[in-house]
This record gives C-alpha cells, structure tokens and sequence, in this order.
C-alpha cells in the first residue's frame, strides 16, 4: 500500500481495522482456550489422576508468573522485532503446549506444558504485544480500538467454558486440549498471522491512516481539549523517571490486587452464605459477561473524556460493587456486585494501555509496559494468598473483601492525580526533533 502524497490521488484503505481483526481474534483466542480453559480442566484431570485441587493450582500460579515476570524481555523483543512475530511465534509454542497436556501422565509435565509453554503466550503474546499494534495504528481513536480489543477477551471468556466442558463431556479430556490446540492454531497463528501489521509504517501507511500535517490540523479543530496526548514519543529512561508512570503503576496493582482476590474467593465466599454452587458460579459468569459492556463504555467514552476521570469513575463503580458483595444477603446484591463490579473491571481493563499511550507515546511504548509487567504480577498474585490468610485468622471473608473495597476506593484519588507528565527537559529543549504523535 502506498501513501497519499499528491491531492487527487486516491487515498489506499486504512488497514488499521484489519490490524485489529487480528489481534482480537489473538487476545480473545488467549483469553478463551488458554487463560479462562484451565479451570474448566482442572475437575476432570484431577478425577483422572487423584491430583488435588492445590496440587493443580500450581500450574496455573506459574503460568502467571512466567506471563508476568518476562514482560520486560517481551517488551524488548516486541520493539526489536515486532509485534506480529511475538504473537504468532509464542503462540505456535502454546499450541505445542496445549497438544501436550493432551498426553500429561505427571503433575511436572502440565507445570512445563502449560505453565512453561502456555506462560510464554502470555508473555510474548498477550497484552504487550496486541496493545502494542493497536498503540501503533490508532492515535486519535485509540481508546474506541482498545475497548473493543479487550470486548473479544471478555466475549472469549464468556463462550469458551462451555464449548470446553461440552468437549470434555463427550470427547474426554484428553482429545478436548486437542480440539482446543486446533482452535488456538487457527486463531491465534494463522488468521491472526495472516491480518495482523505490526506498525502502519510496515504497509506505507501512518496512524489513524493520516498524514502527520493532516493529523496535526484535526487535532488542532476536532479533538476535545479535555482528551490529552503526548506530542512527542517518551524513551525508557525518562518514562521511568516520571512520577505519573509510577502512579499508574500504583493504581493499577491495587485494581489488579483487588479483582484477582475477588475472581478466586467470590465463589466459595457466595457459597459460605448458603447461595447454591449454581448461583455462585452464575455470579461470576455474569460479572465477566457484564465486563464487556465495561470494555466497550470505556474505549467509546475515552474518545471524549480523559483517561483518569474514567477511572475514577470506573473504579467508583467497582467498590461499590464489593460493598454489595460484602453486605449481600439476598440474590438483589448478588445481581448489582456483578453488574457494578463487571462494569468496573471491563473499564478499568481498557484504560491501563490507554494511558500509557497518551502519556508517553508510540515507539517505545511496548519497552515501557513490558517494565510494568513484573510489579503488578508480584502484587496481583500475592492477594489470593492474603484473602486465604486473613479468612483463616477471621473465619469470615469480611477483612479481605473490606481491604479490596479500601484500595479501589482510594486509587479514586491516586487516578484522580495522575496528571500527564511534564515532558523531559532534553525533549523540551529547543533544537530537540522530537516525534510527533498527535
């Protein structure tokens, strides 16, 4: 494809909605028969082979680890490679991986199949990489393209677990990982192979398929004064030397802190109130289906308002929800946790990339995020085992849900102070080229 230089001619179709195909169908591909699948396994191999249920456990806890922890090498293969190879090379490795727990006969064998080679998808191949490409095509809709990035992941999320647990019933469990492999071949390598770009640079063309001039003057006379984006592409170094990354960083842990303690202990918690394992589980389905519209409200919203004010607004939504939570009695609070807390989280999800975006820009972008990753994964895992802790001291779950609620509610005032950062003096200096990216 080549770009539009001469007035007259014609202009070549932006491929940036194409891009986006595919990394939906990557992420929500990731999100479906990797990240959601395990659990649903977990009963029947467990059956199979007399393994208990923290026995299988830990598998999962070191695919999160692996997935989190590399984020800084991913990040650097990311911007020395591309995108596009990190997703569909990692995930070629998951496919192998998922064909191998169709054969597992020792408990080491699923640690290295899946939480080895399964990490490594979500790694290489997950939110650094997918939130990377649409960093990279989309400027002044970016926010509208993440959401709808993160709605295939909750829609993956939704349709999977019981596609797998039919295969299961009917197949065994063994040929459904190889039903599942297949699917994650098809959707994470070849389709997303096929339409994904890493950059618009790769097929002639600019973000938002605009010229800089012409980017520049729309967002001179249509964009929204109150919508911020940085004008010039921020490094590592100065990135980490901002105290707005590290709020973000801040405010993001507690969220992550927070919703993870929920998504492992809602359920037994909903089931210690005497609600049936049906209606808890209910509960949890409808909180991540409910996140979808969260997903799809926050990137339609940030085309207008910023970044920070949606969080605040989100995260109101969410601790509201836990206080439901902790207070419920009847199947009335069961609905509104699920509905205020999936709007929350679904929000929340979108506006983590989004900000990094509009705060320190394109090309360094994945480096960036990659060097979030290890923080907020050593600070997401350790919540399940403090809300076990504190529910062994109590005997009740009230402390841990009471502590989730406290840190939503104060990262409302850590999102509200998480200004954009002033830029570098070296950048600001005059004779510096920065890159635009407005």
């Amino acid at each position: 494809m080549m770009n539009v230089t001469q007035a007259g001619m014609k202009q070549p179709r932006f491929y940036g909605w194409t891009a986006l195909i595919g990394v939906m169908l990557a992420y929500g591909g990731l999100c479906g028969d990797v990240i959601y699948a395990y659990g649903v396994f977990l009963p029947a191999m467990g059956k199979s082979f007399h393994w208990s249920r923290s026995a299988l456990s830990g598998p999962y806890g070191l695919f999160i680890i692996v997935g989190g922890m590399l984020g800084p090498v991913a990040g650097m293969t990311v911007s020395r490679f591309g995108a596009r190879k990190n997703i569909v090379l990692c995930n070629i490795v998951a496919v192998l991986g998922l064909l191998g727990m169709s054969q597992v006969e020792e408990l080491w064998h699923v640690y290295l199949f899946f939480g080895v080679m399964a990490g490594m998808s979500l790694a290489f191949g997950e939110f650094i990489s997918v939130t990377t490409v649409i960093n990279n095509w989309f400027i002044r809709r970016r926010s509208l393209a993440m959401g709808l990035l993160f709605a295939s992941g909750g829609i993956g999320g939704f349709a999977f677990p019981p596609l797998i647990s039919w295969l299961i019933s009917d197949l065994g469990w063994r040929i459904a990982w190889v039903c599942i492999a297949a699917i994650h071949l098809l959707l994470t390598v070849i389709l997303s192979g096929m339409l994904i770009r890493s950059r618009p640079e790769d097929v002639g063309q600019a973000p938002d398929g605009l010229s800089d001039v012409t980017r520049q003057t729309l967002s001179k006379e249509t964009t929204p004064k109150r919508v911020y984006q940085t004008s010039v592409d921020w490094n590592l170094r100065d990135a980490l030397r901002a105290p707005a990354l590290w709020m973000i960083i801040v405010l993001f842990s507690a969220f992550f802190f927070a919703s993870n303690m929920l998504t492992t202990h809602q359920v037994v918690y909903l089931q210690d109130l005497n609600f049936s394992p049906m209606m808890s589980a209910t509960a949890f389905g409808l909180m991540i289906g409910i996140s979808i519209i969260g997903r799809l409200l926050s990137g339609a919203l940030g085309l207008r308002f910023e970044g920070r004010h949606l969080a605040a607004v989100f995260l109101t939504s969410m601790g509201l929800g836990i206080i439901a939570l902790i207070y419920a009695r009847n199947i009335f609070f069961i609905y509104l946790y699920s509905i205020l807390t999936g709007i929350g989280f679904g929000g929340m999800i979108v506006l983590m990339p989004n900000l990094l975006g509009a705060y320190f820009g394109r090309t360094h972008y994945s480096r960036i995020a990659g060097w979030t990753s290890p923080i907020i994964t050593l600070v997401c895992s350790a919540s399940p085992v403090v809300a076990g802790f504190l529910y062994d001291v109590t005997g009740k779950y009230f402390l841990s849900f009471s502590l989730a609620a406290f840190l939503i509610f104060a990262s409302v005032m850590i999102a509200l102070l998480s200004r954009p950062p002033r830029l570098p003096a070296m950048i600001e200096a005059p004779g510096s080229s920065p890159n635009p990216t407005r």
